[in-house]
């Protein structure tokens, strides 16, 4: 049984597939416990006037996702508990951390996501960030701009999809090795753990090498280290891949040691058995 998916966007999101109440109601059906929906708050983006196919990405209408969810919450309170999250795309820019930390401060999301999307000016998550980069370059290049969001200034809970950079990467071997970037990961690793942050277990691993990121060797690290926080997330932006990998991502972590997800909703934790 799945009993938790947090990390998951609905047309709310510039990318979003599928209608805020088929998500939801979806989850029902699979008889989640803690479902909640993070949308793309992509003021990194703004910023550096980033597009997708040379076309611009809307932005979110914060005040009307907002005001459709804490509805639904109440709506659908018998039968879930949906949370009202938000993605935050890190942004070096004091501006851009200020900005968003006017919107949790206004809006007061259940719990907030620090993702690092944007990196050496452009999404990582396409192809086109390895071209003319080594994969030693481009990696070492994402994870020092992670450790670096890290100290945001802005109050998140969860560290997002360590190993990002690898999802659509051309590299022979895609997969983000611990081995090969040790000194930066245990620098990330130590300082979630030293930060009491949630390290995100994320499905939607495209091409990466990996059937989830960060991989074992990543998570092995974190849990020799002393983590315990551990979120699942699918990244689901449609029905289907809601809860993906489920299974596989719990039974990698029980062998490795975790006997449970973390859940944060406005600063309280909720520990969800591995079974």
């Amino acid at each position: 049984m799945i009993k938790t998916d947090i990390h998951t966007h609905t047309t709310f999101s510039a990318d979003g597939i599928s209608d805020i109440k088929e998500m939801i109601e979806q989850a029902i059906r699979m008889k989640l416990a803690f479902y909640g929906i993070s949308e793309h708050f992509n003021y990194d983006y703004d910023r550096l006037k980033l597009t997708i196919d040379d076309k611009p990405v809307p932005p979110i209408e914060e005040k009307k996702y907002f005001t459709c969810i804490r509805a639904l919450q109440k709506e659908y309170a018998p039968q879930i508990r949906l949370l009202a999250g938000a993605e935050f795309g890190f942004d070096h820019d004091s501006r851009t951390q200020e900005r968003y930390m006017d919107t949790e401060n206004k809006f007061k999301p259940d719990y907030v996501i620090n993702s690092v999307h944007v990196c050496l000016g452009a999404d990582c998550y396409f192809p086109h960030f390895c071209y003319g980069r080594s994969k030693a370059l481009a990696y070492n290049a994402y994870l020092y701009r992670v450790l670096e969001s890290l100290d945001a200034v802005y109050d998140y809970d969860i560290v997002a999809h360590i190993g990002y950079c690898s999802r659509n990467a051309i590299y022979p071997d895609p997969k983000l090795h611990y081995s090969d970037f040790s000194d930066v990961l245990d620098e990330i690793l130590k300082r979630i753990i030293a930060k009491n942050k949630i390290l995100e277990v994320n499905t939607s691993s495209r091409t990466a090498g990996s059937p989830f990121i960060p991989d074992t060797d990543i998570l092995e690290r974190y849990f020799e280290l002393g983590g315990r926080a551990v979120s699942f997330a699918s990244d689901a932006h449609d029905i289907t891949r809601i809860g993906e990998k489920y299974d596989l991502v719990s039974h990698a972590l029980k062998k490795i040691g975790f006997t449970y997800f973390t859940v944060p909703c406005q600063k309280e934790r909720f520990r969800v058995p591995i079974d």
